[in-house]
């Protein structure tokens, strides 16, 4: 009896050793054959993740290895950050990054640096111009407020409507004083969805964030009408948690992205209408 419980006790230690040496080497599968850092960074599908893909080859050169998340919401993003699903994302601006901070106490996160800018649009099948709109004329925008602060000073500097004083970049649909033409501003539509409406005819105009109109497969020379002013476009960020904000790989991340090579590629892949930081 003595002998059959030894071999199973040898039988178990061994079992136990192969096991521990499994998850061993699964470690160093995922660490990378070579050594690499890993970082998982959630984008936009566009440009986000395409610039991101452009990087990698960057990257690898200098040690890491870059997993890209893409997604096509702006909300998960940063749900996905918190949770440490991810080591940074890359989508978001200055303002939505503030709100959302102010609307989510748990996200600790702070941007470390701009690499892109996207002006939003207005785009229209019917009309040439804000000017030629008629009255009454429906306009189609996000449910995003960080974006209305963005998209009503279009309207106020071609005259169409006059805002609070002061409202500035907080500008809301309520700040409106006066609108001449009585146009109907709707704002009840997710930004990801902003493409699509534009595509079945809704509205008069509709209000395009850059990466979806590009991912909808809007021509952009075509059917925008007016855009924002190149001197109040806001950075596309790089974000992380505060903690994270000092690591070496996250430092890295931003060198390749705001280097001449990235910068190059954002010029020739997009025409102007997505442009680097430097720009």
């Amino acid at each position: 009896m003595k002998k059959i419980f030894s071999l199973i006790a040898i039988a178990l230690l061994t079992f136990a050793l192969a096991a521990c040496g499994g998850a061993k080497n699964d470690t160093a599968e995922k660490a990378g054959k070579d050594g690499n850092k890993k970082l998982v960074v959630g984008a936009s599908a566009v440009p986000h993740a395409e610039v991101l893909e452009a990087a990698k080859p960057l990257l690898k050169e200098k040690g890491i290895d870059l997993e890209i998340q893409v997604f096509q919401d702006y909300i998960l993003p940063n749900v996905a950050l918190k949770d440490k699903e991810l080591d940074a994302n890359y989508f978001q601006t200055p303002g939505y990054l503030d709100l959302q901070m102010k609307e989510n106490k748990d996200f600790d996160f702070v941007s470390v640096g701009g690499i892109h800018k996207e002006p939003i649009g207005i785009y229209s099948k019917k009309y040439k111009s804000l000017k030629d709109l008629p009255k009454g004329a429906k306009i189609i925008m996000s449910d995003s407020l960080s974006d209305h602060g963005r998209i009503l000073p279009i309207f106020e500097k071609e005259g169409l409507i006059k805002l609070k004083e002061g409202v500035g970049a907080n500008a809301r649909v309520e700040d409106i004083v006066e609108n001449p033409k009585n146009l109907d501003f709707s704002t009840l539509i997710e930004a990801k969805l902003l493409a699509s409406s534009f595509d079945s005819g809704e509205g008069d105009a509709v209000v395009i964030n850059t990466n979806y109109a590009l991912e909808g497969g809007i021509d952009i020379g075509k059917y925008g009408i007016a855009f924002e002013g190149d001197d109040v476009v806001p950075a596309n960020l790089v974000v992380v948690r505060s903690e994270d904000k000092n690591r070496k790989e996250i430092k890295t991340l931003v060198e390749v992205l705001q280097s001449k090579e990235i910068q190059d590629f954002i010029l020739d892949k997009y025409k102007g209408a997505v442009v680097p930081v430097s720009e």
